[in-house]
């Protein structure tokens, strides 16, 4: 995890943000391909901010022939993150009952960002992955949403001992979607944003274009 900037961090909070009002759009009325393991019942999950939206479809253009883009989830209302983040950390706390509170957020923020700055939130972050054109998933070398745990840090972008295979196609996603302007959170392979604070940061932008949003 060395030199991985996470959610928790101060400086991604202390980013301000410059609401720019754009607004949250459905990836499926604009031809991107979603499944619906995230799916709910108001399509939440398949919204995005206009911007973001731009990019992915630029980042699919993109990629070698034969290799599509999936879609698995995009906004996630603020009470739904709210819930991944304290569930996550209550299994932390079970595993770790020494930990400070400082260390249980902070470890937790590997996977679930905390509520308050959260990306997905914004309707600024996407986890996505590749498939074949008959839509079978290709190796990555974990699942999409596997955690530090499950995946023993096979879930981190840079990960040692991946396969070649899950490599070149983690590269070829990066890639991809790094030349449309989307950032990766080290810990997630899966997880890019636009717009967000931690993109701001990452990107040295002097504030955030999105703050949390609701559907319409």
């Amino acid at each position: 995890m060395s030199g991985i900037v996470l959610m928790s961090d101060r400086r991604v909070a202390a980013i301000p943000v410059r609401e720019c009002g754009e607004r949250l759009v459905d990836v499926r009325a604009h031809g991107m391909a979603a499944d619906d393991r995230k799916g709910d019942a108001t399509g939440a999950y398949a919204h995005v901010r206009q911007g973001v939206l731009t990019r992915l479809l630029h980042a699919r253009s993109l990629l070698p022939t034969g290799v599509r883009l999936l879609f698995v989830e995009g906004f996630r209302p603020p009470d739904l993150q709210r819930r991944y983040f304290e569930e996550y950390s209550d299994e932390l706390a079970r595993a770790h009952p020494d930990w400070r509170a400082t260390e249980l957020r902070e470890a937790a923020s590997r996977f679930v960002s905390p509520p308050e700055i959260a990306p997905h939130s914004a309707g600024a972050a996407v986890d996505v992955t590749l498939t074949d054109r008959q839509g079978r998933e290709l190796d990555m070398g974990t699942r999409v949403n596997a955690s530090p745990e499950e995946s023993g840090g096979a879930c981190y972008t840079d990960a040692p001992g991946l396969g070649d295979r899950a490599r070149t196609n983690r590269a070829v996603l990066g890639g991809a979607l790094s030349a449309a302007g989307l950032v990766n959170y080290g810990t997630e392979w899966w997880h890019w944003s636009y717009g967000d604070r931690y993109w701001a940061l990452r990107s040295g932008q002097p504030a955030a274009l999105y703050g949390p949003v609701g559907l319409p």
